[in-house]
């Protein structure tokens, strides 16, 4: 058995009776994984902007970078591949899709989802008068229920609910 496996096994003996019904099994992983891969993104931007970049701004030549830019700039290709990983082992396994097409499309929701992200604040905090975290909570709900359709009807099209 592999790893994706024991993540389900574990996963699924939090779907309580609760939820059976409401909200269905492939939905329950996603939100799951979404919820693990952000907790995983902050735990090492955490380490790595306190210990590895150490608070220092980055001279890379051509462009000074600053320490909260560069720590980002690590961290995001792990949270990248790792979300792909979770999606497409744990939450859209069944998926007809080869992997390289599916990686491509994750790209691409993904890319979608900064840019959702960056015009949500922009709208919200510069056009609106939101308060800066209200909007960014507003814009992360708005960007969950996107990221899932995407991957839904998108990325991983064609996977059948287990």
């Amino acid at each position: 058995m592999g790893i994706a496996s024991h993540i389900i096994r574990l996963i699924d003996w939090g779907y309580l009776p609760l939820f059976e019904g409401r909200i269905p099994r492939q939905t329950y992983r996603y939100a799951v994984c979404g919820g693990l891969n952000m907790a995983l993104d902050a735990l090492w931007y955490f380490v790595i902007y306190n210990f590895i970049v150490a608070h220092r701004y980055l001279d890379v030549g051509f462009v000074v970078i600053s320490p909260h830019i560069a720590s980002l700039m690590v961290v995001f290709p792990i949270t990248f591949f790792n979300g792909f990983w979770l999606n497409r082992h744990v939450a859209f396994r069944a998926s007809p899709l080869r992997g390289s097409t599916q990686l491509f499309r994750y790209a691409l929701s993904i890319a979608g989802s900064i840019l959702l992200t960056y015009a949500g604040m922009k709208c919200f905090v510069e056009v609106c008068g939101i308060w800066p975290t209200p909007s960014k909570l507003l814009t992360t709900m708005i960007t969950v229920v996107y990221s899932f359709l995407a991957a839904k009807y998108f990325t991983f099209r064609g996977c059948q609910a287990e």
